[in-house]
């Protein structure tokens, strides 16, 4: 049940993001010769104010799968992942006081959803892409994210509320 209120929650989450323009029914989109496709949802990333709280609730009580942590201090965070049969879900962690969670935890002290992750098939293609179409980046170029592939985060002013990162598949 847990699972289903989890997507039921992403998917409302998704809709703000189509109906602004960055996801289309058909997750094609085209910039004179490049092509990329929009891909799978890779992972939901959660904020969590106590890692190790966190870490036993998904593991001892829903007894779901969770990876070792792993500090990723270019990025200022610790992750954990939870292994879903479908998914992921991404634990955050503040690593360092700069770090962007430990800001996003003095908002939101429980935590909370902070980001979704959607592969695609051409990172950088996509990036130009969505440059061309008036959507911010949060980096300058693309950086390599928690699974060792390129992603870049897209400004959730222009993803219907959304911090969306997107990721080489």
């Amino acid at each position: 049940r847990i699972q289903i209120l989890f997507e039921s929650m992403l998917l409302r989450s998704l809709v703000g993001v189509i109906k602004h323009g960055v996801c289309s029914a058909t997750s094609r989109y085209s910039s004179g010769s490049s092509v990329w496709n929009l891909g799978i949802l890779n992972h939901t990333a959660i904020a969590v104010p106590n890692l190790q709280k966190s870490v036993k609730f998904y593991r001892d009580v829903l007894q779901a799968k969770v990876s070792p942590p792993e500090d990723l201090p270019e990025h200022g965070v610790t992750v954990v992942f939870v292994n879903l049969p479908n998914t992921k879900i991404e634990l955050l962690y503040p690593l360092g006081e700069n770090s962007p969670i430990a800001g996003f935890l003095k908002k939101n002290p429980s935590g909370g959803i902070h980001h979704i992750c959607i592969e695609v098939d051409d990172i950088e293609a996509a990036v130009a892409t969505l440059k061309e179409k008036g959507i911010r980046m949060l980096s300058a170029t693309t950086r390599i994210g928690a699974h060792g592939k390129p992603v870049m985060f897209l400004h959730p002013k222009d993803c219907g509320g959304v911090l969306m990162e997107l990721e080489q598949k």
